[in-house]
């Protein structure tokens, strides 16, 4: 049974939101993929990898694939670097078998592997070599997507890991990573391909004669639009690829059905932001039609607080009366009734000492106190601004949950720093656990 948040303190979690479960979606050995998707600059990578050191340490062989250009993983883990071949990570892992391997998409190598181990040597060889492949292989649109799906495969196929952790493209719409591969497959298995490949299939003189008549009008207009060098590159890649375009959609297919299937889980990652929260909603109900198994949302970066019985407008106030010598610098409210003579009788007996001390003293006390003074407001301003940012982080997230509220939630405290090394995964791997922000 999924449990539900309840707790109320002034902004600091959703109420009623379900918790998501991070360590049983993590031990369940029946999960197999975990996909960490959701806009740009939102957490995906330190995510990833804060799941994959978690589920290692908690007795799983686990593989982390990123996709990420910034090359972050590799620095957290203690790597130099990493590349298109998994690699272990010392230091992860104990006696009950857990391992941690992390590997960096190389598009390119990716897509040349498939070119090699899908055509003889002569073939692979022309194709590799060929200027439009070339520039396919390293920058058309759709490729990374497609490539981080077919390294997706291979790694499932070979079934060396018992969880994948995949970190997705950073893509500018949440639908890239969905539509891509389709994209690429349709382009390579397509129409236009096909028209291209026309000729190579006829041969010889029979081949021209059907380009120069038949084709003389299409071929023209793609001359003045490629340029005659580019076409004929062009047709000379289909002509070499013409074996293996149909396992290109049906690699792509068999991805698809894959990330469908039970054993996969998706995780929307997002930040308490309008705009982030908006492509995770957006995202969630794409993953919806798809039949795509959403184990939850992870919200990254989420403010909390442990004084939030004080409101930032009693913080602004307190701090307000502090720097205009408000009501907190008055005498006791019980001055006024004290009995004169008696205070005249006391003061002629203590004047000549508190004359002398007061003369040293009276200075240096206002110094400090104003010192004090400037300060406690100082960190009542902050405090006030503090609350404020957890008030409209709560208001999003009130937003998000009013419209999925199925959803299961982890939310994931703010930290003052960027995570740089095993320790700081670890510390977000324990605050994925418990699902909800420092000071909640």
């Amino acid at each position: 049974m999924t449990e539900v948040t309840t707790g109320t303190k002034a902004g600091a979690r959703m109420d009623a939101a379900p918790r998501l479960p991070v360590d049983r979606l993590l031990d369940d050995p029946g999960t197999r993929i975990i996909v960490c998707c959701g806009a740009g600059g939102v957490g995906k990578t330190t995510t990833a990898a804060a799941l994959g050191v978690r589920a290692a340490e908690r007795g799983r062989k686990v593989v982390v694939l990123t996709i990420d250009p910034a090359r972050r993983l590799a620095q957290s883990m203690g790597i130099d670097s990493l590349d298109n071949t998994p690699r272990r990570v010392k230091g992860v892992g104990g006696a009950d078998g857990g391992e941690l391997h992390a590997m960096m998409l190389d598009m390119k190598r990716t897509f040349d592997e498939i070119v090699e181990g899908h055509a003889d040597a002569e073939r692979a060889e022309a194709i590799l070599a060929n200027p439009f492949y070339q520039s396919l292989s390293a920058g058309f649109a759709g490729t990374q997507e497609y490539m981080a799906m077919e390294k997706l495969g291979q790694l499932r196929a070979r079934d060396d890991w018992d969880l994948i952790v995949v970190d997705t493209p950073p893509s500018r719409s949440a639908l890239d990573f969905l539509d891509a591969p389709k994209r690429l497959g349709s382009f390579l298995d397509g129409k236009f391909i096909r028209v291209l490949m026309a000729p190579a299939k006829v041969g010889g003189r029979a081949g021209m004669k059907f380009l120069n008549v038949g084709m003389s009008l299409m071929t023209g207009t793609l001359s003045k639009l490629m340029g005659a060098s580019l076409l004929k590159d062009v047709q000379t890649f289909v002509a070499a690829m013409d074996t293996m375009f149909g396992g290109f959609r049906t690699r792509a297919d068999a991805t698809f059905r894959l990330l469908q299937a039970p054993g996969t889980a998706f995780l929307v990652v997002a930040a308490p932001e309008p705009d982030a929260l908006r492509e995770a909603a957006y995202f969630v109900q794409r993953l919806a039609a798809e039949d795509m198994p959403l184990a939850g949302l992870v919200l990254n970066r989420v403010h909390g607080s442990g004084a939030d019985q004080l409101s930032a407008e009693r913080a602004l106030a307190a701090a307000e009366n502090l720097e205009e010598g408000g009501i907190v610098d008055q005498e006791s409210g019980n001055a006024g009734l004290r009995d004169p003579a008696a205070e005249a009788d006391g003061a002629g007996a203590d004047a000549a000492d508190a004359g002398a001390d007061a003369s040293v003293d009276a200075s240096t006390d206002a110094d400090v106190d104003a010192d004090v003074d400037e300060i406690t407001a100082g960190l009542l301003r902050l405090h006030a601004e503090r609350m404020q940012v957890i008030a409209r982080e709560q208001r999003t997230r009130d937003r998000f949950t009013s419209l999925h509220p199925e959803v299961a939630v982890a939310e994931v405290a703010a930290l003052p720093g960027d995570v740089h090394d095993l320790a700081g995964l670890r510390a977000i791997g324990e605050r994925l656990a418990a699902g909800v922000p420092a000071g909640a």
